[in-house]
């Protein structure tokens, strides 16, 4: 079972290594962003979409807010620019941080009544579909990283010891 340190770790990790990667990627080419580079999802920005659109679906599962549209398949075409990424980026790490910041314990027990990206309906434990969020996150963030680093970039540390260093 997770508590709401926990969450309210990896919401502050979340949004250290997106401000990391947003300095990156506003250094590159639209081109460079958009080549294929053998990753599930293709490209760097298709894989920071997915990762974007996977936040937003999460977080409305959590907080009862705004969803993203489409599934999958169309998660890779969320945000057309890199400004416009950027931008939805700050807003859902502000929001993933918000929600884990008034997180209890109660909270984080019970079930999860929830419909997949294909309508089904699903029941998990509440804590279990939290560590999924924030595994799906780090996994996603990690072919970016090894993306970018192919690509030629440097990127910032990614340990959260070295988060914890920093304060």
């Amino acid at each position: 079972m997770i508590d709401p340190a926990f969450c309210q770790l990896m919401a502050r990790y979340n949004t250290w290594q997106n401000s990391g990667l947003r300095d990156v990627v506003d250094k590159m080419s639209d081109a460079e962003l958009r080549k294929d580079r053998g990753a599930f999802f293709g490209s760097v920005m298709a894989t920071l979409n997915h990762l974007l659109w996977g936040d937003m679906i999460w977080m409305s599962r959590f907080d009862m807010g705004e969803a993203p549209p489409g599934g999958i398949t169309e998660s890779v075409h969320l945000t057309p620019t890199k400004a416009v990424w950027a931008a939805e980026r700050f807003r859902m790490d502000g929001r993933i941080t918000e929600w884990a910041r008034h997180l209890k314990a109660i909270d984080l027990a019970g079930d999860l009544n929830w419909t997949n990206t294909n309508g089904e309906a699903k029941t998990d434990r509440m804590w279990v579909c939290v560590t999924h969020f924030f595994n799906h996150q780090t996994h996603h963030r990690g072919q970016v990283h090894a993306m970018l680093t192919a690509a030629g970039q440097t990127l910032p540390a990614t340990d959260i010891p070295a988060l914890l260093d920093r304060h």
